[in-house]
């Protein structure tokens, strides 16, 4: 039995939540381990889509909220000492990194934290620089669970599409295949997003 049968056979709404938590972390953990599995068996009838898809969102923002409140009290240079310890370079982080996400944020705004989670690499620790900035935590939750969201609504329409074309022995190896495809969606909807708050922020100035 492989990976993805095994991961199948003991996906349920607490590991989905855990699993995306930990997504949500800085700890390297993908989401279409996680989504996209949970899709494919709820399109076989042993999960509810769209329970899946508000619990991986909650587990995702439970997760970026760890994340944001530890850069807010913690500071910047406990941040970068942590992204430069072993354990930092464990989870795949570096000072280099946590500075491009930084620059992402104060380069788009406050709005980072939406489309930030929309784009790999930067949606695990696009967090952290809201916490930095000290960002409104009310705005920091909304803009996350949208972002995260449509994250997940990809993914998991991904999983039910699969559930009628393969097999399960097959799913990972799909999943894999249909990844660069994944990308280009998620650039679509980053792309429509920013452009719904330029056309916003430019009908709100000529008002």
């Amino acid at each position: 039995m492989n990976l993805f049968s095994s991961l199948l056979d003991t996906l349920n709404y607490w590991t989905i939540f855990l699993g995306m938590y930990i997504e949500g972390t800085v700890i390297p953990f993908p989401s279409e381990l996680i989504v996209a599995p949970a899709a494919y068996n709820a399109a076989a009838g042993d999960l509810n889509v769209f329970y899946v898809i508000a619990i991986a969102t909650l587990g995702a923002v439970a997760g970026s909220s760890t994340n944001y409140v530890a850069a807010y009290y913690l500071g910047r240079p406990v941040m970068y000492k942590f992204a430069n310890s072993k354990f930092g370079r464990m989870c795949l982080l570096n000072q280099e990194k946590v500075e491009k996400a930084e620059k992402y944020f104060y380069d788009h705004g406050v709005i980072a934290t939406l489309t930030g989670r929309l784009i790999p690499g930067i949606r695990q620790i696009i967090s952290i620089p809201a916490g930095l900035a000290k960002m409104n935590f009310g705005k920091f939750l909304l803009y996350t669970t949208i972002g995260s969201g449509l994250w997940n609504c990809v993914l998991a329409g991904l999983g039910w599409y699969l559930h009628s074309v393969v097999p399960k022995e097959q799913l990972g190896v799909k999943i894999e295949e249909y990844n660069d495809y994944i990308k280009y969606a998620i650039l679509g909807i980053v792309a429509l997003v920013v452009l719904y708050f330029i056309i916003k922020h430019f009908i709100q100035k000529n008002k």
